[in-house]
């Protein structure tokens, strides 16, 4: 793979800088702006283990997410969620993808901050509704329009993302500039910086 002269990326954990290195990396932002599939290559390319907290949440509950908002309610699971991500940010340090709310609730967005370094993957409503509607097991968007639920969400949500370390805008390109884009951004991140 060639690599641009001008923009130099990182090609393994070992050469980001120390404070990179030593922490869990928590990807945050809507519901499909591609936490997950972004954060396994990104993993892949730091050769860094990969999480997801939605998958972890699931096997500790034995249950779908759907099924346990259905079941207990969403304060149930933000709790559930906040103690499967302190858990997955404790040891090894990991690339972490959270589900859209987790960034919300303000324990778990405490818990990010001070042990991780957050990363907003920011994409436009066209290319969540795009991305949203080709799986269908999310639980805020039964039996209503993709499109005036994120809208919705975005108004809420994104002023609180906004508060992430870095923020990495994942349009409708291949994942991989998204991932190019975030080790751009991590090579230069130092602990006061802020995108």
């Amino acid at each position: 793979m060639s690599r641009n002269p001008k923009s130099p990326l990182p090609l393994s954990a070992d050469a980001l800088p120390a404070s990179v290195r030593a922490r869990p990396i928590v990807l945050v932002g809507l519901m499909g702006s591609g936490k997950s599939t972004i954060g396994r290559r990104l993993a892949q390319r730091l050769d860094m283990p990969f999480a997801d907290a939605d998958d972890e949440i699931e096997r500790a509950a034995g249950m779908t997410i759907s099924d346990i908002f259905a079941r207990f309610g969403e304060a149930h699971f933000r709790d559930g969620e906040r103690r499967v991500i302190e858990r997955l940010m404790t040891g090894r340090p990991l690339v972490l993808a959270t589900g859209g709310g987790a960034f919300m609730n303000d324990e778990t967005r405490a818990l990010i901050q001070r042990n991780g370094l957050s990363i907003w993957l920011d994409a436009d409503i066209p290319t969540l509704v795009d991305r949203v509607a080709r799986r269908s097991h999310r639980p805020l968007l039964k039996d209503r329009d993709p499109a005036e639920v994120l809208r919705e969400l975005a108004a809420v949500r994104n002023p609180i993302y906004a508060e992430a370390h870095i923020r990495v805008s994942s349009a409708a390109n291949p994942h991989d500039h998204t991932v190019r884009a975030i080790l751009e951004a991590l090579s230069k991140w130092t602990p006061q910086c802020k995108d």
